[in-house]
């Protein structure tokens, strides 16, 4: 058998991995070996490469793999729980630069200017930079600056400037239009991610996955690389089928999320003097402990206090001890990224059986003694339903407030990431249990315990 024909095999084998892969990670069940299976693909077509194609510069390339596998192991061991979301932008935009540096390359090399390298050197400038500002505004670095005035105009100019620079740069106008091309590329990436904000930042990462996977695709072709061009395909393919999921479930679209102009996170709208009704753990432990439905909400709140083996722990003694029917309820947007509080749950060993999505759980809060929220806000916000100024206007959110009582574990008033008022903090059946959830949540169990 030809060389040319073992490297293909060996490409398709790994691409059939990463297809088994993503098949994997569609169910928590299935997850961890799912990520094996994606893990001995990437083995397999790196270890593929560097074994059969021309290479002149060994040590470097082995020295680059040993780098990066460095970085990605420390990054993988050290990185909190709440710090997943920022670590994944991060890697979106590796990514995304990656595949623009090859097509730029590519292009200096190259005697004709190709559209798969400008392909590459386009969307992976826009995964790159608009990465960048969603890191920045995960991370708390960019909470306070988003919209502008006349920003739909300049991200319009923006765009037109990038199609035209596209046109000359096809028509075979030489490297320079390809550095301008790459530079207006960046720019409108943030300018289009800058003003996104709220429960719309998940659907932004998967769109940026989404572009990383694509732009890697193009590279693939431009280089005429069997695995770049099929893992490139599945990882552009998954998340836009992600982020169409996740758009459809907030009764959003594309349009709305990336060009209408977001509301910033952290900026405060609550208006007036509101009073809301404060309770213990005790109190929060009796009624608990007395109900025949509890119905638990976690949110990034329970990720920022590592409060996940808390709850199970209390979902465990209240359906062991007091026979109480336990259920968690999960949002597609809790947390920072899609699936955020489904990887906590399962990390502090909830059943798989107890935790539902929003669609199927979302009639129960009606027949429940009691929901208890833990750290999540804007998921759970009815003004999405009724006041059209809210920046959740529109968003399918948890009906807790149906429930017959509502604990809401927070440590302030304070609005949740979009800035929206919670209208639910001042309801007469809601109890408010300030602190730490991770604390808070304990006492909770220890009363549970004593009782």
């Amino acid at each position: 058998m030809m060389q040319g024909e073992e490297l293909f095999l060996l490409y398709l084998a790994a691409g059939c991995l990463f297809i088994l892969a993503i098949r994997g990670l569609a169910s928590p069940q299935t997850a961890r070996s799912g990520n094996v299976l994606g893990i001995i693909g990437m083995a397999l077509s790196v270890g593929a490469t560097v074994w059969f194609l021309p290479l002149f510069h060994y040590g470097a390339v082995l020295a680059a793999i040993c780098a990066g596998g460095i970085v990605g192991t420390i990054s993988a061991l050290k990185v909190k729980m709440t710090a997943l979301p920022q670590m994944i932008a991060a890697f979106n935009g590796l990514g995304g630069l990656a595949s623009a540096l090859i097509g730029l390359a590519e292009i200096l090399q190259a005697t004709s200017y190709g559209f798969e390298a400008s392909v590459g050197l386009v969307v992976g400038g826009l995964a790159f930079s608009g990465s960048l500002v969603a890191f920045a505004k995960l991370q708390g670095g960019l909470s306070s600056f988003g919209q502008f005035r006349y920003q739909n105009v300049f991200n319009g100019l923006i765009t037109l400037a990038l199609i035209g620079l596209w046109a000359v740069f096809l028509n075979g106008e030489g490297l320079a239009a390809a550095v301008w091309l790459l530079l207006v590329t960046l720019i409108w990436g943030a300018a289009v991610t800058l003003p996104v904000g709220g429960a719309d930042m998940p659907i932004v990462i998967a769109i940026l996955n989404a572009c990383s996977g694509w732009a890697a695709a193009g590279i693939g072709f431009s280089l005429a690389n069997t695995v770049l061009i099929m893992t490139g395909a599945i990882v552009g393919a998954s998340g836009t089928i992600l982020a169409l999921i996740m758009t459809k479930a907030m009764n959003r679209s594309f349009r709305e999320v990336l060009f209408k102009g977001g509301h910033a996170a952290g900026q405060s709208v609550i208006t007036g003097q509101k009073s809301a009704k404060a309770g213990d753990p005790r109190d929060a432990a009796f009624i608990l402990e007395n109900a025949a439905k509890v119905i638990i909400v976690p949110g990034f709140g329970m990720a920022a206090a590592q409060a996940q083996y808390a709850v199970q722990a209390m979902a465990a003694i209240l359906r062991d001890k007091y026979g109480v029917e336990v259920k968690f309820a999960i949002h597609p947007v809790a947390g920072r990224m899609p699936g955020h509080m489904n990887v906590l749950l399962a990390e502090a060993d909830v059943s798989y059986d107890d935790v539902f999505e929003l669609e199927d759980i979302n009639r129960e809060f009606a027949t429940a003694d009691a929901a208890y929220v833990i750290g999540a806000n804007d998921i759970t916000n009815p003004a999405a339903k009724t006041d059209k100024s809210s920046p959740l206007y529109g968003m399918p959110v948890l009906d807790v407030k149906k429930a017959k009582t509502v604990f809401f574990v927070k440590r302030s008033l304070n609005p949740g990431y979009s800035g929206a008022d919670n209208p639910l903090f001042y309801a007469d059946n809601t109890i408010m249990l300030y602190g730490d959830a991770k604390v808070v949540t304990e006492e909770v169990v220890q009363a549970l315990e004593q009782s």
